[in-house]
């Protein structure tokens, strides 16, 4: 099965479940920044949407360090993604 290639997406909130790509941005404050950057989230890291609570809930997330991580929607919001958005085996 190859990599299945959609549009870019903007922001973590956006990327659907099962979906991977690239951090390029943090649109928040330094100390928001340098503690996502801390936990793993920096520019350069794929991530990847395991899944989704409902009602605007957390978002379940997987950096490619391996780590797992609950990220509030507000918050994924300001994380932009570049291109390179794929399918997830």
């Amino acid at each position: 099965m190859g990599v299945r290639r959609t549009p870019a997406v903007t922001s973590l909130d956006l990327l659907a479940p099962q979906r991977s790509a690239l951090i390029t941005g943090l649109r928040m404050s330094e100390r928001e920044a340098a503690w996502l950057r801390a936990i793993g989230l920096g520019e350069g890291v794929e991530v990847t949407v395991l899944r989704r609570a409902p009602l605007g809930g957390l978002l379940h997330v997987r950096v490619s360090g391996g780590a797992e991580l609950a990220v509030d929607r507000e918050l994924a919001r300001n994380v932009e993604l570049g291109p390179g958005e794929k399918e997830r085996p």
